[in-house]
C-alpha cells in the first residue's frame, strides 16, 4: 500500500545501538515486553496506556536519551495511524451498516435456508469467513452468536459443531486478510504489495480455515458437548426493521473492496507499465482507501436505504460506527510507536544479525517473534504491528511474493494460542458458557490450528514462489 516511510517520518531516531550491545538491548525488549504485560494483567491498565509506557520503558532500558524514546515513539504513532487510520475507520462504518441494515442477517438466513445436516458447518464457516471481511473480530462474534445459538438449538446440533467453524471463519480474516488492522500495519511496515498479500493470503485462508474449522469442529465437540446458554441468545438487528436489503445486493458490497484490490493487483502482474493508463486507473480505484470508501458509499444505497434508513439514520449509524473504534485505533497508534521504538533502538538490526547467525528462514523467525509476542500481551494486532517492525529489515532484499508471505507469517504467529490474556478468550467463554478449561480445549487449541496450519502453507508457498 501506498503511504508515508515510516523511517522518513520517524523524527531524530535513536542511533542504533552496535552489536556490542545485543545482550543489553535483548533484556531491555524483554523488560520492555514486560513491562506491557504486567501493566494489562495485573494492573489492569488500557492497552494504549501499557504500550505508551512500556515503549518508554523500552527506550531507558536500553540506554537511550529519553527525549529521543518519545521522539521515535510519537513518530511510529503518527506514521501508523496517518496509514490505517482512515482504512480502520471505513472498515467500521461498513460493518455497522451491513449489521445494522439487517444485512449480515440476511446473508445468514439465506445461507442457512439452503444448508443442513452435515452441511450446516461448512454454512457456519462460509457465513463467518464472508461477514468477517470487513468486520473486527469482535464484532463479528457478537453478530454471528446469536446465529451459532439458534442453529444449535434448532437443529439439536452440537455448539462447538456449529461454533467452532464460525469461530475459524472470523479468526483467520482477523489475522490474515486485509483491510484488518494489524494485516494492513504489517503490510505498510515491510513495504509489501497489499493486492499480492491478498492474493496469497486468500490462497492460505481457505485451507486454513477448513481444518481448523469444520474439520478439527468434529474433534471439538468430543471434547466439549455442551448445550447453548439460553440467556445469552439476544434479539438481532433485523427484527425491528420492516424490510432489509437482498442477498446478492450485500454479498456485492462486502466483497466490493476485496474485488477493486485484487483487481489492481492483478492489472499491475499483467500491465507491469507503471506509465499505461489502465494500470495509472486501477492503481487508484484498487487502492485501499478508494476501495473501501466505495464500498462505503455504494453500501449507503445497498443497505442503508434498501432497509429503508433516512438520510438521519444513515448519517447516526456512521456516527455510532466510529465511536466504539476510538480505542482500537489508539492501541494500534501505539503498538506502532512501540514498533518504532524498537527499530530505533536498534532491534531490527539486531534481529537481522541473529537470524544471519542462526541461519534461521526469515519466514519461520517472522512467526516465532509474533507468537512470543502474542503469548505475552494477549493482543493478535500488537503482535502483528510489533513483529512487522522487528522483522522489517529482513524485507529488504525479498521479491514481491516473499515479502507478502513475511505478512502472512506474521499473522499466522499473531493467532497462536489465545489464552487468559486475550479479551477474545473471554468473549467465547462467555458466549458460549464454558469454563475455562473448555476454553482453551476447543477456542486456544483451535486459534493454535489456525496459526500453525497457516505458517505450514506459508512456507509450501515459499518453495514454490
Amino acid at each position: 500500500m501506498t503511504s508515508l516511510s515510516v523511517e522518513m517520518l520517524a523524527a531524530d531516531p535513536v542511533e542504533p545501538i552496535t552489536s556490542a550491545g545485543h545482550a543489553q538491548l535483548g533484556i531491555a525488549v524483554l523488560a520492555g515486553i514486560a513491562v506491557i504485560v504486567l501493566l494489562i494483567t495485573k494492573f489492569k491498565v488500557h492497552a494504549f496506556l501499557a504500550l505508551t509506557i512500556g515503549s518508554l520503558a523500552l527506550g531507558a532500558f536500553a540506554g537511550a536519551p529519553l527525549d529521543k524514546a518519545i521522539s521515535s515513539f510519537t513518530a511510529g504513532l503518527g506514521s501508523t495511524v496517518a496509514g490505517v487510520g482512515v482504512l480502520i475507520a471505513l472498515g467500521a462504518i461498513l460493518g455497522k451498516l451491513l449489521a445494522d441494515s439487517g444485512g449480515a442477517d440476511q446473508i445468514v438466513d439465506t445461507i442457512l435456508a439452503r444448508a443442513g445436516g452435515r452441511a450446516m458447518p461448512w454454512a457456519m464457516v462460509l457465513i463467518a469467513s464472508v461477514i468477517g471481511l470487513p468486520l473486527f473480530f469482535e464484532v463479528g462474534i457478537v453478530l454471528l452468536i446469536p446465529v451459532v445459538l439458534m442453529v444449535a438449538k434448532r437443529g439439536n446440533y452440537s455448539l462447538m459443531r456449529i461454533g467452532i467453524p464460525a469461530l475459524a471463519g472470523l479468526s483467520v480474516m482477523h489475522g490474515l486478510i486485509p483491510p484488518h488492522p494489524g494485516p494492513l500495519v504489517a503490510i505498510d511496515a515491510v513495504k509489501a504489495n497489499l493486492g499480492v498479500t491478498l492474493a496469497l493470503g486468500v490462497l492460505v485462508a481457505i485451507p486454513t480455515v477448513i481444518i481448523a474449522g469444520p474439520l478439527f469442529s468434529k474433534v471439538a465437540a468430543r471434547w466439549v458437548d455442551v448445550a447453548p446458554p439460553e440467556k445469552m441468545i439476544p434479539q438481532r438487528a433485523s427484527e425491528e426493521l420492516e424490510k432489509r436489503p437482498g442477498f446478492g445486493a450485500t454479498v456485492a458490497t462486502v466483497l466490493l473492496p476485496v474485488v477493486l484490490m485484487l483487481a489492481k493487483a492483478l492489472v499491475d502482474i499483467v500491465v507491469d507499465d507503471p506509465d499505461a493508463t489502465v494500470q495509472r486507473v486501477f492503481d487508484v480505484i484498487g487502492s485501499p482507501l478508494i476501495a473501501l470508501l466505495a464500498a462505503v458509499l455504494v453500501g449507503m444505497f445497498t443497505l442503508g436505504r434498501a432497509a429503508g434508513f433516512t438520510k438521519d439514520r444513515l448519517s447516526s449509524t456512521v456516527e455510532k460506527s466510529l465511536a466504539p473504534i476510538a480505542g482500537v485505533l489508539m492501541i494500534v497508534g501505539a503498538g506502532g510507536g512501540f514498533k518504532q521504538t524498537l527499530i530505533d533502538v536498534g532491534v531490527g538490526q539486531m534481529i537481522l544479525d541473529f537470524s544471519e547467525d542462526w541461519s534461521i528462514p526469515a519466514l519461520l523467525l517472522a512467526w516465532l517473534i509474533a507468537v512470543a509476542i502474542r503469548l505475552a500481551t494477549g493482543s493478535a494486532t500488537v503482535a502483528t504491528i510489533s513483529a512487522a517492525g522487528l522483522v522489517a529489515p529482513l524485507a529488504a532484499d525479498m521479491s514481491t511474493a516473499h515479502t507478502a508471505l513475511l505478512v502472512l507469517a506474521i499473522g499466522a504467529g499473531s493467532l497462536f494460542f489465545s489464552h487468559v490474556n486475550d479479551a477474545g478468550f473471554w468473549l467465547v467463554k462467555e458466549y458460549f458458557g464454558l469454563d475455562v478449561g473448555q476454553t482453551i480445549k476447543t477456542w486456544s487449541v483451535m486459534e493454535s490450528i489456525i496459526s500453525v496450519v497457516a505458517l505450514g502453507f506459508v512456507m509450501l508457498l515459499s518453495l514454490v514462489l
